[in-house]
C-alpha cells in the first residue's frame, strides 16, 4: 500500500530547504519540450483527421494530408529519440500491451475468414491507429503541450456542432424506417463523423477536456468561451438524434454534476442543473419519443433497435462457437452473415467487435489497455487533488479520464475499436502522465 502511495505521488514538488515559496512552485521551472517539428505535424495531422479540410478543398484530396502529416511527425518523432539515444518506442506498459494486440492480430490473419481483407485492414487502419497512439504518448511531453491539444480538439468540434445544429435546422435530413418515420440529420463530412452517431460520439469524446479547460481557466473571457463552446456541443448532440449520444452525455452531465456539487466552487453545478432544466421544454418534438426506444425495443419505428440486438445475439453466439481465435480482424460483417444470414452489417459494439474478431485473447488485451490508461491519468488526478499548484493538470487528467470514459459507455453502441476515438484519448493519458514525472525529475 505504501509503494502505491509513493508511486501515486513521484512527480509532486520536494521543496528545498529554505528555497521558499519558488522551490514550492512544481511547474515554476518545467523541462524544455523536446521536438517542435513533431508536435507541430501533430497538431496538423489532428486537424486534418477531425475537420478533414480535403472534403470541403477538393484540391487538397489527392495530397493525401493524413498520411503525409503523420509521417511527418513519426519521421521526425524518430529521429529526435535516436538522436538523444532513446528508446525508439519507449516501451511502457500501455505500448507493450498495444504492440500485444497488434501482434494477435497479425497471429490471428491465417485463420482469418477474409485474410486479404484482414491484412490490408490490419495495415491501412489498425497499424496507422496504434502508430498515433505512440506518437500521442510521445510527442506530447509538457503539460502545456497537452492543454494545446485539448485546445486543438475542442476548437476542431466547433465546425462539427455547427454543421450539425446549421443540418437540424435547414432540415438536411436522412430519413430512417420504411416510411422516413424517424429524421436524422447528414453527418459531418469527414471519416470520423460521416453519420449522425459518429459525430455524436466525436463531441462527447471531446465535450469533457472542453470542460477541463474551463475549470482549469480563470479569465471571464476565455471561460465565457469555452461555455458557449461547450453548449454548442450539447446542443448538437441533441440535434444528432443518437441514443448512444444521448447516454454519453447523460453520464458525462451526471459524473460532472456530482462531482462539482462536493467541491467549493459548486455553482457550477447549479447553473448546470438550471441550464439542463430550462432546456428540457426546447427539446426537438420527437426526440424524447426517440429516447424511448432505448428500453422498448419493439418502438422503433426504423427497425435499427430490433436489428442491433439480433446482431449482439449472432456475435455472441459466434464468439461462443470461435472463442480464441475469432474471425479476422475487420471481418465481423462475414462472420454475422455466416451465423445469421447475410444481412451485412457488422455489430454495433467495440467490445463484441473485438471479440468476434480476435477471440477472447483480444478482447482481453483492449479491456487490458483501456484499463491501463485509466490508472496511469488516474494516478496524475489522486496525486494532483487538493494542490493548488497543480490545479491546471489535476482537470486537464479529469477530463481526460471522463473521455475515456465516455468512450468505454459509448462503445457499448459503435463498432469502434481499431480506430482513433480510443486510441487518440488514450495517447493523451499516457502523455500526461509521462509530462508531470519529467516535471518531477531534477
Amino acid at each position: 500500500m505504501m509503494e502505491r502511495v509513493a508511486a501515486a505521488a513521484w512527480w509532486r514538488p520536494r521543496p528545498a530547504a529554505g528555497a521558499g515559496e519558488a522551490a514550492r512552485r512544481p511547474f515554476s521551472s518545467p523541462p524544455a519540450e523536446r521536438g517542435a517539428v513533431p508536435f507541430a505535424a501533430l497538431i496538423l495531422f489532428t486537424f486534418v483527421s477531425v475537420a478533414a479540410p480535403q472534403s470541403f478543398v477538393p484540391a487538397l484530396e489527392p495530397l493525401h494530408l493524413a498520411l503525409i502529416t503523420a509521417s511527418l511527425a513519426a519521421a521526425s518523432c524518430l529521429l529526435s529519440r535516436l538522436t538523444r539515444g532513446l528508446p525508439i518506442l519507449g516501451f511502457d506498459v500501455e505500448m507493450r500491451i498495444a504492440c500485444a494486440l497488434l501482434a494477435w492480430t497479425a497471429l490471428t490473419l491465417p485463420f482469418s475468414v477474409w485474410p486479404g481483407g484482414s491484412l490490408e485492414f490490419l495495415s491501412g487502419i489498425f497499424l496507422k491507429t496504434v502508430m498515433v497512439f505512440w506518437l500521442v504518448g510521445h510527442v506530447v511531453d509538457s503539460v502545456r503541450r497537452v492543454r494545446w491539444v485539448l485546445w486543438t480538439l475542442t476548437l476542431m468540434a466547433v465546425p462539427l456542432a455547427l454543421t450539425a445544429v446549421t443540418h437540424f435546422a435547414s432540415g438536411e435530413y436522412v430519413l430512417n424506417g420504411s416510411h422516413g418515420e424517424v429524421r436524422r440529420i447528414v453527418g459531418y463530412d469527414a471519416p470520423l463523423a460521416q453519420n449522425p452517431n459518429d459525430l455524436a460520439l466525436m463531441l462527447n469524446l471531446i465535450l469533457p477536456l472542453s470542460i477541463a479547460l474551463l475549470l482549469a481557466s480563470e479569465g471571464a473571457s476565455v471561460r465565457a468561451l469555452l461555455l458557449s463552446l461547450i453548449a454548442l456541443d450539447v446542443v448538437a448532440t441533441v440535434a444528432t438524434f443518437s441514443r448512444a449520444g444521448f447516454l454519453t452525455l447523460a453520464a458525462i452531465g451526471a459524473i460532472y454534476l456530482g462531482k462539482l456539487i462536493r467541491r467549493p466552487g459548486r455553482g457550477w453545478a447549479w447553473a448546470a442543473l438550471a441550464a439542463l432544466l430550462l432546456g428540457i421544454p426546447l427539446l426537438p418534438p420527437d426526440y424524447l419519443g426517440r429516447l424511448g426506444t432505448i428500453t422498448d425495443v419493439d418502438a422503433d419505428p426504423t427497425g435499427s433497435s430490433q436489428a442491433r440486438l439480433g446482431d449482439t445475439l449472432a456475435a455472441l453466439g459466434y464468439v461462443s462457437r470461435h472463442p480464441l481465435v475469432g474471425s479476422g480482424v475487420g471481418t465481423n460483417t462475414l462472420a454475422l452473415n455466416l451465423e445469421r444470414g447475410p444481412l451485412w452489417k457488422e455489430v454495433h459494439n467495440a467490445y463484441l467487435e473485438c471479440a468476434v474478431e480476435l477471440g477472447l485473447p483480444g478482447l482481453v488485451l483492449f479491456l487490458l489497455l483501456m484499463r491501463s490508461c485509466f490508472r496511469r491519468v488516474a494516478t496524475v488526478r489522486r496525486a494532483s487533488a487538493g494542490h493548488p499548484d497543480l490545479r491546471e493538470p489535476f482537470f486537464l487528467a479529469e477530463g481526460i479520464e471522463m473521455s475515456l470514459a465516455a468512450f468505454a459507455l459509448a462503445a457499448l453502441f459503435h463498432p469502434a475499436a481499431y480506430h482513433l476515438y480510443f486510441y487518440y484519448i488514450a495517447g493523451l493519458a499516457v502523455a500526461l502522465d509521462r509530462a508531470c514525472a519529467r516535471a518531477r525529475r531534477p
